[in-house]
């Protein structure tokens, strides 16, 4: 790279790596041809551009599917769940199975974006918005069943812990609780979650949108974002804090789920291997629905092509290879276990779905989980799009078949065979699950068409190249002594005769801010910053459209206190969760009594649960860990917000031309303030001797 690099930075994909002698070149994350400018034109062109007839058919059908869904739900709580299948001894039905067919297919989402995150998975940039998204709506479309499924609607807030409401307290060591908070925690930390990573690809569309009302309303969302190094530290904290905190909520949402089936004593649930055969098995159904999701969106949305490689599709494909994999496996240990126990009831609960009246379900979601994911072993089945989408859509079906065959099967035939029947489901349960999934996919094709449905900003960092400077002088021989000189003599002048330099002069009527360079490359801006920091300038700020390791290096801050305040926040939710769980668990103290009113003593409501100690910390284990995670969770957010100083919707920068036309698109600037007490007239010049391409002043608002 020479000293002025051309800014379409033309490498892209990962650098290679080496075994021995042989080097083993990594497949390309994106094409030759894209470079940071045409990242933003591709997805603004995507969201400005019309979509085409099929959008307007498919979300025509999925939407009228969504009302269907509406309707039915009236119809349902207007008359009662008796509408349902429901009966004795399957008094779960479908509207379990769909919920927790539905929460599985949301941790995919969350695993593409938090745990590849941490893992430092480069594939996962341009999939992981739409991965997030998926994961929202499709706990959206789960929490509708049990919703409906607790039937007084309009006393659910008897579900939330106060005590006032019916003068008793809810059971939190209840399994059914753990659900209501895991699955609450778990949407308010993917909407954050999801929200934050949008925040910098706002701005890039406040940058290029013409229309004055949606400028105004990308401004808004973006909450002033500038992309300055200091943000981008405080950014990079608390995104890496939220990925740490949603790794293990993907474990726990799904094994809390299971709990509701494990703690019974009926044959076929009664397992302790639940809690990891449902999380294995969401993200094997989560990674199928992108797949189904994605693979579609690319042929119908050709400029999705450019940014969502086959290479993308290929990864995933390998993902729901060893996700069906580990299905299978735990299929088969499931068999095992119920044979080597030697319990003729779990004997017979599992012949009876190998050979019930039920044999089709059981043997169809064999097929559909373990053996259709093999053929993806072959290189060519799993690098066709239509093949994959296949198998895909054949693991959904599955998953939806194996959350059938442990409820459904494992109910209809009780300890008691004079209560056996076959469950037989109702148009409203049809109606209803078909509803959702049209509810699902509208909620889909309305991201699609209005939100940026690739991360822009991570996009972006695959484009960024290592830069090599580091063996290079900052300085030639006597450059550092003589730029040092000239800033002296150019501060004296200005002391002594009150001139100014009438380069450095902003519009009339208005107070300087500083001076704005910008620069070609990245590699340019922090040899830039690295120089002016050795003349012993400190009030300057870097601005990228993305973020990259020596952007920190170079900055001015060197540390983010975002990590303390999600560590303050947890500790807030853990406290709140030791309150909660003591004063609903201890008998009344009898030294409050003369001391509070009657209203209060009913926060202690001690609750004898199988003989077990009042205060009984395994089964409080959930809630401890559900509060922490969600005020850590609010402390990464906020922080980030106040930390990075969001919230402000105009600064100086945002009235400098070349700012706005490039800042969050292929431009790197650099801001000497007038605040550093070196900022002399001589700065003009010297920032142009830096490699600027261009130095304008900044004004004041």
């Amino acid at each position: 790279m020479n000293g002025n690099p051309s800014r379409e930075i033309s490498l892209v994909g990962l650098p290679e790596r080496t075994k021995g002698e042989v080097e083993i070149a990594r497949p390309p994350l994106l094409p030759s041809h894209i470079t940071l400018s045409s990242i933003s034109r591709i997805v603004f062109s995507i969201l400005s551009t019309p979509m085409g007839k099929w959008w307007k058919w498919t979300i025509s059908i999925t939407s009228s599917l969504a009302v269907v869904s509406f309707l039915t739900m009236v119809y349902v709580i207007s008359t009662g769940i008796g509408v349902w299948g429901n009966q004795s001894p399957v008094v779960w039905g479908w509207p379990i199975v769909d919920f927790v067919f539905w929460i599985g297919i949301g941790h995919a989402g969350t695993l593409i974006s938090a745990i590849l995150l941490l893992s430092r998975q480069k594939w996962r940039n341009a999939v992981n918005r739409a991965a997030e998204a998926s994961a929202i709506f499709a706990v959206a479309s789960g929490a509708i069943f049990p919703a409906i499924h607790i039937g007084r609607q309009w006393m659910g807030w008897y579900l939330f812990p106060v005590p006032w409401s019916a003068g008793i307290w809810q059971n939190l060591r209840a399994a059914l609780m753990w659900d209501v908070f895991a699955v609450l925690t778990y949407l308010t930390v993917s909407l954050l979650y999801w929200y934050l990573g949008m925040i910098p690809d706002f701005a890039t569309l406040r940058e290029k949108e013409k229309n004055p009302f949606k400028k105004r309303l990308w401004a808004i969302l973006s909450l002033g974002w500038l992309g300055s190094a200091s943000q981008w530290i405080h950014y990079e904290m608390g995104y890496l804090c939220l990925a740490g905190i949603l790794t293990p909520l993907v474990l726990s949402v799904h094994s809390f789920v299971s709990c509701d089936f494990a703690s019974t004593i009926l044959p076929g649930w009664h397992a302790t291997i639940f809690p990891p055969y449902f999380g294995v098995g969401a993200i094997f159904g989560g990674f199928a629905m992108i797949l189904v999701l994605l693979i579609p969106s690319r042929a119908l949305i050709p400029k999705l092509k450019e940014l969502i490689l086959d290479e993308h599709i290929n990864q995933m494909g390998k993902w729901l290879l060893a996700t069906g994999s580990m299905v299978g496996y735990v299929y088969l240990i499931e068999l095992f276990t119920a044979w080597y126990s030697a319990n003729p009831y779990e004997r017979y609960a599992f012949l009876n779905r190998i050979k019930g009246p039920y044999f089709w379900a059981f043997w169809s979601m064999l097929f559909c989980n373990s053996i259709a994911p093999q053929f993806l072993w072959i290189k060519s089945i799993r690098g066709n799009p239509l093949s994959l989408f296949f198998v895909a859509l054949l693991a959904n079906v599955g998953m939806w078949l194996e959350r059938f065959v442990i409820i459904i099967i494992s109910l209809h035939r009780d300890f008691l065979p004079s209560s056996w029947r076959i469950y037989v489901p109702t148009i409203i349960d049809v109606l209803l699950y078909v509803g959702s999934i049209g509810l699902f996919l509208t909620l889909f094709l309305l991201f699609l068409r209005f939100l940026p449905s690739v991360a822009m900003f991570e996009v972006k960092t695959l484009v960024h190249p290592p830069l090599k400077h580091k063996n290079i002088p900052l300085f030639s021989s006597g450059e550092e002594h003589k730029m040092q000189e000239e800033l002296a003599l150019a501060s004296n002048f200005s002391t002594l005769s009150g001139q100014k330099d009438d380069s450095m002069t902003p519009e009339k009527g208005k107070d300087l801010y500083g001076i704005g360079a910008e620069f070609s490359s990245p590699e340019l801006l922090c040899r830039a910053a690295e120089k002016l920091k050795l003349l012993g300038f400190r009030q300057f700020e870097l601005y990228s459209p993305y973020p990259f390791h020596e952007l920190s290096e170079v900055g001015t801050l060197k540390k983010s206190w975002v990590s303390r305040i999600v560590l303050l926040g947890g500790i807030v939710g853990f406290f709140l969760a030791l309150i909660l769980v003591s004063t609903i668990s201890l008998p009344r103290p009898s030294l409050l009594k003369p001391m509070l009113s009657s209203s209060l003593l009913s926060l202690f409501y001690p609750l004898v649960v199988q003989g077990k100690p009042y205060f009984s910390l395994p089964t409080f284990i959930p809630i401890f860990f559900e509060l922490t995670a969600l005020f850590a969770s609010f402390g990464a957010f906020f922080g980030i917000l106040f930390c990075g100083g969001l919230f402000k919707f105009y600064h100086p920068l945002f009235s400098w031309k070349r700012y706005n036309d490039r800042g969050m698109d292929d431009g790197f600037f650099l801001v000497v303030k007038k605040t550093d007490p070196l900022f002399s007239s001589n700065l003009y010049s010297m920032l142009f001797r830096l490699g600027a391409s261009g130095v304008d002043p900044i004004a004041e608002y």
